[in-house]
C-alpha cells in the first residue's frame, strides 16, 4: 500500500476509486465501505484510495477551543496495517490545519477530489460533511459530479441490532471496558502496536520490569489495567498484566504510556515492535499513597492476571467476551 503524508505530487498522480474519512478504529462499518470501494475500483480498472487527515479534525477544533482532545482507538500505524488488510491501495494523510479548515467546500472538491487525488468514482458515508463549516454534503457532491468529472455513490450506515456501528460506539465500548462489545463492532480484538522504548525503570525497581510504548497522542479511548497478551516476541502470544495512562503516582507531565509486565520473561527488546492484545479491564488507573502501595497493588493485578490465565490452556484468541473457556 503507498502512503502519501500529503496530496500526491503530479508526477504520482493517477485516477483512483476514492473514500474520504478518519476511519479511526477501522471498525465494521467502515469495512463495508472499504469493500464497496476495492470492488468498484476492481471494476474499473483503477487503484482504490483513502483520504484521511492528522490530526483528527476534532482534535484541531478541540485545540483551537481550549478543549480536550476527543478519545483516538487507534494510533497511525495500526489505522493503516487495517486499511491495508482491507484492500486499500494507497491512503494520503492530509494535514489537518487553519489552510485546510477553511477551505471552500467548493474549492475542496476541485483541488482535493478532482485534481489533487484525480478521483474518477467517489464512495463517501451516509453522514458525510466536508470544507469551512461543514459546508459541503452530498447534494453538493451530485451537482458536482454532474459535471463528468466522476462517478458519485452513498452508502448507508451499517447497523445491527437497530444500533449504528460506529466510531463513538466503540470508544464508548472501550470507555468500558466492554471487550465484548469492542470486538463484535471492529471484527477483531482490540490491540495496540509500537517498538518499546526505555523507561525510567520503575517497575523493575518495583520487582515488575515492563516493556514500554509510546502512545502518540494525548487521549486514547482506554485507561486503566488490562489482562493483556503481546505479540511478535515469539512463536506464541505472551501473557501479561498493562496499565495504560498517566502514572499519576511518579508522573506528572499528562503523557499516556502503555506499560507490560510479561509474566516469567527477561530478555533485551529494546527497539522490537509488539502487539499488545486486551483482553479484560482489571480496573481503572488510580492516584497511591506511595511506591509501597503501587507496589502492593502491582502485586495483586498480577495475580488476578495469573489466574485468569492458569483457569484454561493458553491460547492466541480469547473468545469474544474476552473469558477463556
Amino acid at each position: 500500500m503507498e502512503v502519501f503524508r500529503r496530496l500526491p505530487p503530479p508526477a504520482d498522480r493517477r485516477p483512483c476509486a476514492l473514500t474520504i474519512g478518519n476511519f479511526d478504529g477501522v471498525h465494521r462499518g467502515h469495512q463495508v465501505v472499504l469493500a464497496t470501494l476495492s470492488t468498484r475500483a476492481r471494476e474499473m480498472g483503477l487503484p482504490s484510495c483513502v483520504l484521511t487527515f492528522e490530526p483528527h479534525p476534532r482534535e484541531y477544533f478541540s485545540a483551537r477551543h481550549g478543549q480536550p482532545a476527543p478519545a483516538r482507538i487507534l494510533i497511525e500505524r495500526d489505522k493503516l496495517d487495517a486499511l491495508a488488510r482491507f484492500g486499500v491501495d494507497r491512503v494520503c494523510i492530509a494535514h489537518f490545519n487553519d489552510s485546510l479548515a477553511a477551505l471552500p467546500a467548493e474549492r475542496f472538491i476541485r483541488e482535493m477530489i478532482v485534481d489533487g487525488l484525480q478521483a474518477r468514482h467517489l464512495l463517501v458515508g451516509d453522514d458525510f460533511r466536508f470544507g469551512a463549516g461543514r459546508a459541503g454534503d452530498f447534494d453538493m457532491l451530485t451537482r458536482a459530479a454532474a459535471d463528468g468529472d466522476f462517478e458519485l455513490a452513498q452508502i448507508p450506515s451499517v447497523r445491527e441490532g437497530g444500533d449504528r456501528i460506529s466510531s463513538s460506539a466503540v470508544r464508548a465500548a472501550l470507555a468500558g471496558g466492554d471487550f465484548a462489545r469492542v470486538q463484535a463492532l471492529l471484527g477483531r480484538r482490540y490491540s495496540m502496536s509500537g517498538h518499546v522504548i526505555h523507561g525510567r525503570k520503575l517497575g523493575r525497581d518495583l520487582g515488575f520490569p515492563t516493556l514500554n510504548l509510546r502512545i502518540p497522542f494525548e487521549r486514547p479511548a482506554l485507561s486503566g489495567v488490562f489482562i493483556v497478551e503481546v505479540e511478535g516476541l515469539g512463536a506464541e502470544a505472551l501473557p501479561g498484566v498493562a496499565s495504560l495512562g498517566t502514572r499519576p503516582v511518579v508522573e506528572r507531565d499528562g503523557r499516556p504510556l502503555l506499560e507490560v509486565h510479561l509474566f516469567d520473561f527477561d530478555r533485551d527488546i529494546y527497539g522490537e515492535l509488539v502487539r499488545v492484545v486486551f483482553l479484560r479491564k482489571l480496573r481503572d488507573e488510580a492516584q497511591f499513597a506511595g511506591l509501597d502501595a503501587l507496589r502492593e497493588q502491582i502485586a495483586r493485578d498480577a495475580q488476578a492476571a495469573r489466574a485468569f490465565f492458569s483457569s484454561t490452556p493458553a491460547s492466541g484468541a480469547a473468545p469474544a467476551d474476552g473469558s477463556r473457556t
